[in-house]
């Protein structure tokens, strides 16, 4: 069954999905980090905001804010729907203006070996756009 993409079930099965990933927790583990990402223009017209924290190698997706987020990560929704469908690199949106970064960016560099395993960990989920 399909879960809609950014909403509760979303986060849920990308949690799961995330954390029973061997290649996942492997690239993950001793890292930690809170990241805030804000979808704008989403199907309904608003945006949309969901976190990902990694603590000891343990991930979460939640709908909201985080507190204390390390970075915020800012893209329209057709940006992270390509991301996340891995028709785009996060790279290259945001060399191309797509995706903007505030916050320690060198953190987001560190977590490059999390990111790359994030896709292979999630590629079971049906997802609906």
């Amino acid at each position: 069954m399909a879960v809609k993409f950014l909403t509760e079930d979303w986060a849920t099965t990308m949690t799961d999905a995330l954390n029973s990933s061997e290649d996942f927790k492997k690239a993950a583990s001793g890292q930690q980090v809170k990241l805030q990402q804000v979808v704008t223009d989403t199907p309904d017209g608003g945006e949309s905001k969901y976190y990902f924290t990694l603590d000891g190698g343990t991930a979460q997706v939640g709908l909201g804010e985080v507190a204390d987020a390390e970075a915020t990560i800012t893209q329209n929704y057709q940006t992270a729907v390509a991301i996340v469908k891995e028709e785009l690199n996060a790279q290259n949106a945001f060399m191309q203006g797509k995706l903007k970064v505030s916050g320690n960016m060198m953190k987001l560099m560190q977590l490059q070996g999390v990111f790359n395993a994030m896709p292979k960990a999630a590629q079971g989920i049906e997802v609906e756009y």
